[in-house]
């Protein structure tokens, strides 16, 4: 079995089956012998405790250059939250090279936010603060969950860093959408079933973030976290379809 998790950012899994592919700056830390020996003076805390604990099963590459495989030469393509950061011409380019590569029958699982249940979670809390007027209080809460990712303009990783380190990140790694982290395009059940089925994938079928047609996928612990529970705290929609 051969399994690309792209754009792995730090959700890896250290299983052999599976190659991590992604071009941020903690895997090429993690690939790089020199940079590597100042790993411990770049990142710090939570930080430097993720980077410890990448395994060594890492492919550092830009994907927006094409998935560096052949033809047919993959059994299942994993990617989490990185549709939604695509834009919508790119989103059809980067799921037809999926295609490309996977074998024929091969799966690929998409995980994205689920705008559906974001939106039922807004509507939901409409109508708490028809009922309650001091719910009104946090109903920038709510749609902030909606909306964040598609207003923000400083990375939230480096609104976190000290002053000289916040200003030499955001001068060398630039602001949120040119690192990648703003959201151009939502995607429920509908609209993303819809896609991969124009694309020519087959049976688009949505999974929950235990369940898969793929063999023994709760052991890659990809979609769980260390405790076997689900890794994305926002409410994702987990599809998969087939070559």
């Amino acid at each position: 079995m051969k399994i690309l998790n792209l754009g792995c950012g730090l959700k890896t899994s250290s299983s052999p089956d599976v190659l991590n592919v992604d071009w941020n700056i903690y895997l090429r830390f993690k690939r790089n012998p020199l940079l590597r020996a100042f790993a411990r003076w770049v990142f710090r805390g939570e930080r430097l405790r993720y980077f410890r604990g990448l395994p060594d099963n890492i492919l550092v590459h830009d994907l927006s250059k094409g998935i560096p495989f052949p033809n047919d030469s993959i059994d299942v393509v994993y990617h989490s939250h990185i549709l939604e950061h695509l834009d919508r011409d790119v989103a059809p380019r980067f799921l037809l090279e999926i295609r490309r590569v996977l074998k024929q029958d091969g799966l690929l699982r998409i995980v994205v936010p689920d705008l559906e249940e974001a939106a039922r979670l807004y509507l939901a809390h409409v109508a708490a603060c028809e009922r309650d007027a001091t719910e009104a209080a946090r109903h920038d809460t709510v749609i902030g969950a909606m909306i964040e990712q598609m207003v923000r303009r400083e990375s939230g990783h480096t609104r976190l860093q000290r002053p000289l380190q916040r200003f030499l990140e955001n001068k060398v790694l630039g602001d949120a959408r040119r690192r990648g982290e703003t959201h151009q395009w939502m995607y429920d059940r509908f609209n993303l079933s819809a896609l991969l089925t124009q694309l020519g994938y087959r049976n688009p079928e949505i999974h929950q973030f235990n369940t898969s047609r793929i063999a023994h996928w709760n052991e890659y612990g990809l979609d769980q976290n260390a405790a076997g529970g689900e890794y994305h705290l926002a409410k994702s929609l987990y599809m998969e379809a087939q070559k």
